[in-house]
């Protein structure tokens, strides 16, 4: 018998036992949408090949691999039957040496992934993974890493359009889009112990600009050696090469600074077989139709502007869709082409205290990647109370135009555009103050900048 546990744009995860293995298993299987769409089935694959490389128990391991009839392929993983350390959290803190044992486990498998040439780069709270093991005829619960949704070998590590992480948690070089070593996810570790040895996060960063220029390490407060505290600093150090050579190293050095409190650690977490819950299905609304065009004054100076061979070189498609996110508060229009990668699940903006209305669309998994870039528009919602000062930068673009403060449907806007890029296209950046206390960041790239304004133009929000 199996029960759904979680589901997502791409994917939907089962529970299940294998008779031969003799325990149960997650199953992840593609969702049906995508079965056709070879660049999305080459980058499921692809998550499957990184844990494939990695013999840890700490990092989620990849039992087998395959495909159903309707030719949709699976991933047979391990299942953490025990939730995640953010149920932990939410629950009670941890105490000192419950704390270094996560903290060494993760290490262990934050380790194995790098010596195999792979970053994770998203170690946070909702990442780490509780299991229930059996060590010498006791049942106990062990950590291990898990979704490397992320994960990249480090040879071809490259920035994100759309930066990946979670800006309370990732370093700051990450961050401004620098290509990454093994120390930008020590960085995250480090942040991560901090959390679990003060109860609170070392920062709470509102914007991708804080999380690239943050302030200093706040004090832990909590009468744990000072020691402790250079350690954590050291970890955390805004310049990469102030960091500890490796993860392994600064694991060590923490141990070491908390000797004292590092008494044996007990089974602290009830083995609970009801602890993960299935999740409903994400859904999203594609609608054929020709767009009504909300021309704005800013974007249609900037077409006139950008156009050069006139008018006629706008490209009006015949065939477009609207996309809205699951919660119907954000749509826009989009070409055609552009439906073959569509996510309208919410996210977790940064600084968030919960779950927000998002949506994207492009004409393959990947599009806001610089190793394949391609065409594509993200919508988010985030909080925030004023316009921010620094949008996220291209290293792939030869030109940036400044950031521009306009107005958008009347709202308060800022905007930077990037020409020039490595596929020719543009990029734009855009972050409209949407009301008192949110924002809306939209972020598109086009071959082309009337493509680009034409689908900035066609965004509707309701309800926010």
């Amino acid at each position: 018998m199996r029960r759904r546990i979680g589901a997502g744009a791409f994917a939907t995860v089962w529970l299940a036992y294998d008779e031969q293995l003799d325990c149960p298993v997650a199953i992840k299987v593609l969702a049906e949408n995508w079965t056709e769409d070879l660049h999305v089935r080459q980058r499921f694959v692809e998550e499957g090949r990184f844990l494939r490389k990695v013999e840890s128990p700490h990092v989620v391991s990849v039992y087998d691999a395959g495909e159903l009839e309707d030719s949709r392929p699976f991933l047979v993983m391990s299942y953490a039957d025990q939730g995640t350390l953010a149920d932990r959290l939410d629950v009670e803190p941890l105490t000192v040496p419950q704390a270094l044992h996560v903290i060494g486990q993760i290490g262990a498998g934050l380790h194995a992934l790098h010596r195999r040439g792979v970053l994770h780069r998203d170690v946070k709270p909702a990442n780490v993974l509780f299991r229930t093991v059996e060590v010498d005829g006791a049942r106990q619960v062990s950590a291990m890493l898990g979704d490397l949704g992320l994960g990249k070998a480090m040879d071809m590590s490259s920035r994100l359009t759309m930066i990946g992480g979670t800006p309370s948690f990732i370093a700051p070089e990450q961050a401004q889009g620098e290509p990454l070593d093994g120390r930008a996810d020590q960085f995250s570790l480090a942040a991560l112990a901090y959390l679990m040895l003060a109860g609170r996060a070392p920062y709470d960063h509102a914007s991708l600009s804080a999380a690239a220029d943050p302030g200093p390490l706040p004090p832990l407060d909590n009468g744990l050696p000072d020691d402790a505290e250079k350690v954590l600093a050291t970890a955390l150090s805004k310049d990469r090469a102030g960091r500890y050579p490796d993860v392994p190293s600064f694991v060590e050095a923490l141990n070491s600074a908390l000797v004292d409190h590092a008494e044996e650690s007990p089974t602290w977490i009830p083995v609970d077989e009801d602890l993960t819950k299935p999740a409903p299905r994400p859904v999203f609304t594609l609608t054929p139709r020709r767009a009504k065009r909300m021309l704005v004054a800013v974007g249609a100076a900037a077409l006139l502007v950008g156009l050069g061979t006139g008018f006629a070189a706008q490209r009006l498609l015949d065939t477009e869709h609207t996309i809205s996110s699951s919660t119907g508060s954000i749509s826009v229009t989009v070409p055609d082409d552009w439906t073959r990668a569509v996510d309208a699940e919410s996210w977790r903006p940064p600084g968030g205290a919960g779950d927000e209305p998002s949506v994207s669309a492009g004409d393959a998994v990947g599009w806001n990647e610089n190793q394949e870039p391609g065409e594509g528009v993200f919508i988010g919602v985030l909080p925030g109370d004023s316009l921010p000062t620094n949008l996220p930068r291209h290293p792939e673009c030869e030109v940036q135009l400044g950031a521009r403060d306009d107005q958008y449907l009347g709202d308060q806007a800022t905007t930077v555009e990037f020409t020039g890029c490595t596929d020719g296209g543009i990029t734009i950046e855009r972050v409209v103050q949407v009301n008192d206390d949110q924002l809306l960041w939209v972020q598109v790239r086009a071959a082309d900048r009337v493509v680009a304004y034409d689908v900035i133009e066609s965004i509707e929000t309701s309800g926010l």
